[in-house]
């Protein structure tokens, strides 16, 4: 854990619902587990009810409630803002926050649209000259296994890349009476299951793989397109809460399949949907290449499967690594070989990465940069749906 003489680091949050409490978590835990060189010190949450917020706080370890962001921001003891709103509200949040003088950690997809997300860049851009750092919160790259699939492939391990193939299922949808809530309206959330899973996918398939989609052909489908509006609170992505009597469009997919193509001519595969019935978090990666593939279950966080294909025929076959050992990414710092991380593992991971960056100066991964590069590949998916699947180019 960190030196009694490590020096603080003021976190402030915007949000407070699952997202708000995931990163709470990595906060509350991060400097108890990893030697930092900075101290982070969770100073105020903020949200737009008083009530709620303030309960927030109390549960999760802040040590103050604020109802508007602009105060929150204005902090003297806050120098890092984290935010996990809706992504209407990221683009005008994070950029006053940069150019306040503050650190930013920007919860995915970075912004509704290519438009926002270069705005977001060009304010971190800036702010980088001034010293301060931006990046973007794609969890997932912090799972052991991810990372450590990461170097595999950095050390040829898989050869050379042929194919990507991407499914991130889930179910809390499925029921029609669900209601309306935020994230199934465009004017909030930008976009449905391509925004919220299609997004990690995206992020996820480029970083394995260390290279970009250049292009893409895609389709999406709204199943469910009119829901009961909401009659009371709704919590998490479970079916908890209530419709009333009115109803409301959908305006957003509810699930995108597309193909996509690297730039070395590897192909891609992504399919992401909320309406999988059975299938509660399932995102599933494989890579293979001509020496090797490797797999990944997010159902089964701490292991990977690799087949070596230049092992004899009679001998080889996938096998499995338990990623655990302390040689792996992040794992010197948590418990003896075997035993598992969880979800929530991945945020402490984030808090200590984006802890480090600030402290070192350093452009943290991923950057608002990635994550508008993950904004073009999500609009060129949709632009491609919208044509019927015509291949569509991602900018550079």
């Amino acid at each position: 854990m960190e030196s009694p003489e490590a020096k603080t680091l003021g976190v402030g949050m915007v949000g407070y619902a699952f997202m708000g409490a995931a990163h709470s978590q990595g906060w509350r835990t991060v400097g108890r587990v990893f030697d930092l060189p900075a101290r982070p010190v969770m100073s105020a949450v903020c949200g737009r009810d008083a009530d709620a917020v303030r309960a927030a706080a109390d549960r999760h370890g802040w040590a103050a409630a604020e109802t508007d962001w602009r105060a929150m921001i204005a902090r003297d003891d806050v120098q890092l803002v984290d935010v996990c709103t809706p992504g209407d509200s990221h683009a005008e949040i994070a950029i006053a926050a940069l150019e306040a003088g503050k650190h930013v950690l920007c919860e995915k997809p970075l912004a509704n649209s290519v438009t926002e997300a270069e705005a977001m860049v060009e304010a971190a851009r800036r702010a980088s000259e001034r010293g301060q750092v931006a990046m973007v919160g794609f969890n997932y790259r912090r799972a052991p296994a991810i990372a450590y699939a990461r170097r595999m492939v950095a050390e040829g391990r898989i050869g050379v890349l042929r194919h990507v193939r991407v499914t991130y299922l889930q179910d809390w949808i499925v029921d029609p009476e669900f209601p309306l809530v935020w994230r199934l309206r465009r004017e909030y959330a930008g976009s449905g299951a391509l925004g919220d899973l299609g997004s990690h996918i995206v992020d996820l398939a480029q970083h394995l793989a260390g290279e970009r989609l250049i292009g893409v052909s895609a389709l999406t489908e709204t199943f469910i397109r009119e829901r009961p509006l909401p009659a009371g609170a709704v919590a998490g992505l479970g079916g908890s809460g209530s419709g009333g009597a009115a109803r409301g469009p959908v305006t957003v997919d509810d699930a995108a399949l597309f193909t996509g193509r690297f730039g070395s001519g590897a192909v891609a595969s992504f399919e992401a949907s909320r309406f999988a019935a059975g299938r509660k978090n399932s995102l599933r990666i494989e890579l293979n290449g001509d020496r090797g593939s490797l797999a990944f279950d997010l159902e089964r966080l701490n292991e990977l499967s690799f087949h070596d294909h230049t092992e004899p025929a009679a001998d080889s076959g996938f096998r499995r690594i338990l990623v655990t050992e302390p040689e792996h990414p992040y794992l010197d710092a948590w418990w003896p070989p075997g035993h598992a991380l969880g979800y929530e593992h991945t945020f402490v991971h984030q808090a200590r990465d984006m802890v480090l960056a600030v402290a070192e100066g350093t452009g943290p991964e991923p950057s608002f940069e990635d994550g508008l590069q993950v904004q073009r590949v999500l609009a060129a998916v949709e632009d491609s749906a919208e044509k019927n699947c015509v291949y569509t180019p991602v900018p550079a």
